[in-house]
């Protein structure tokens, strides 16, 4: 699998680690994490990008999924594996 996945993401977030155990549930192998509790910027950056403020936001190559709630979404719709494979 070779689309980017990117997760904004802190470290006390049960959500996030959620959210990557169903990323790593259906094959993806390596997820670039932006931890906003380490680098203050960052969640600045996040805010502006997204529009939101809580974390995860992840991203999938160039699509901004959202946060858990929404990947499980996605996932219960059947529409995470084509977004993974780069469709």
């Amino acid at each position: 699998m070779s689309v980017h996945v990117l997760m904004y993401s802190s470290g006390v977030c049960p959500y996030c680690t959620m959210a990557e155990r169903l990323l790593k549930s259906k094959g993806v192998e390596e997820i670039e994490k932006i931890r906003i509790d380490l680098e203050p910027q960052q969640k600045a950056l996040m805010m502006e990008k997204t529009g939101r403020r809580t974390v995860p936001q992840i991203y999938i190559g160039d699509t901004h999924v959202g946060g858990f709630d929404d990947l499980s979404a996605l996932d219960r719709a059947g529409k995470l594996e084509p977004l993974l494979q780069g469709a």
